[in-house]
């Protein structure tokens, strides 16, 4: 898919539960178009080109809850971890927090900057960065470098911005 080796290009982990939009997302990103996806067995991989002299190589997990516990074997030389959060389903935002709290705890993360897209605000009702930020319990995170962008997958909204975010985030790592 891409042209630069995984030495010169950063790997991403792309994680979140089931239904977040993590493959519209990737999807949207390499290709520009929206695909009918299904929920993700195992991962989709592609290397996203931001611009001439920045590419990221950007893994998407499945995030089905007997997925979740793969993801680990996902984290060796995992330069941001970017984790997805359905906006628009507010119920779901606990079990999200308890995701991400785990996969934080890994010791290959340690450091390891933080992007969470808060996907779907395109929808009514959404919540705002800030509930979210709130209910994942972000600023406990304060040993490392994270942020919080809202996006929509759909739409394209947010997300090459979200990532030239993810890159400039590795670079002060």
């Amino acid at each position: 898919m891409g042209h630069t080796s995984s030495s010169t290009c950063p790997q991403v982990i792309l994680v979140g539960l089931d239904s977040a939009g993590k493959s519209t997302l990737l999807s949207k990103l390499l290709t520009g178009q929206n695909m009918e996806t299904s929920p993700t067995v195992g991962f989709n991989v592609g290397t996203l080109d931001l611009d001439k002299n920045t590419s990221l190589t950007v893994w998407d997990v499945g995030g089905q809850k007997s997925m979740r516990p793969n993801w680990r074997f996902y984290l060796d030389h995992c330069k941001a971890l970017v984790f997805v959060v359905d906006s628009s389903d507010p119920v779901r935002v606990p079990e999200a927090q308890k995701a991400l709290k785990k996969v934080l705890s890994d010791e290959r993360l340690r450091g390891v900057p933080l992007m969470v897209l808060a996907n779907k605000k395109d929808l009514p009702n959404s919540l705002t960065i800030r509930e979210i930020s709130n209910q994942l319990d972000l600023p406990s995170y304060s040993d490392r470098l994270w942020e919080i962008q809202a996006c929509s997958a759909l739409r394209g909204l947010g997300l090459q911005q979200a990532f030239m975010s993810v890159a400039k985030l590795i670079k002060k790592s």
